[in-house]
């Protein structure tokens, strides 16, 4: 099998000594090599876009080149915050505003409807309770009055078996038991007009 591994291929190129040396420098300072050097150096400047045969401008003119370009990033942001951002935060404000006002409403008549769901239910429950005590007083007194009818019940039946008693009584006595007789129909006479 070939190898398919790719090759690097290296080509020299000559510098001047006081090059040479800004570059032992810079690879002394940052523990690079030489060729990482370079090639990190172009990239910089192919990122940057740098035009390396032009010499740079004075410090001083570039940091107010840097300045141009911030304010102009600060006029850009105040300006689409004026058209833009607070327009959409006063929109925002007032439909809080109106949500706000809302929800209190809603919360205002919930709760008014709910106090008059419970007046109502007050009501329907006290008329109930009025309804199951004249219930219950009907039941009461007409428990009253079949214990009254019980009791005369249980009085006139014990005057039956009295009376069945004495009549028993009275057909068993003979010819000869007069008195007797007379007594038991005294009895009688009594316990029936009772």
């Amino acid at each position: 099998m070939p190898n398919s591994s790719r090759k690097t291929i290296f080509t020299t190129i000559s510098i001047d000594k006081e090059t040479a040396t800004l570059v032992e420098k810079i690879c002394k300072r940052y523990s690079l090599k030489k060729s990482e050097v370079v090639k990190l150096a172009f990239g910089y400047i192919d990122k940057a876009h740098i035009n390396p045969s032009e010499a740079p401008e004075s410090v001083k003119s570039e940091l107010a080149k840097i300045n141009k370009r911030q304010d102009d990033i600060i006029r850009f942001i105040r300006h689409y915050e004026e058209e833009q951002l607070n327009p959409m935060i006063r929109a925002t404000n007032s439909i809080a505003l109106r949500f706000d006002a809302i929800a209190k409403t809603l919360e205002t008549r919930i709760l008014s409807q709910q106090e008059a769901s419970q007046e109502r239910q007050t009501v329907v429950l006290k008329k109930l309770s009025e309804q199951f005590c004249n219930h219950a007083d009907v039941i009461n007194n007409q428990s009253k009055k079949i214990n009254t009818l019980y009791q005369i019940y249980q009085r006139n039946y014990k005057k039956l078996l009295q009376l069945i008693q004495l009549y028993s009584e009275l057909s068993a006595c003979g010819v000869m038991d007069g008195k007797r007789k007379e007594n038991l129909k005294t009895e009688i006479s009594n316990l029936i007009n009772a």
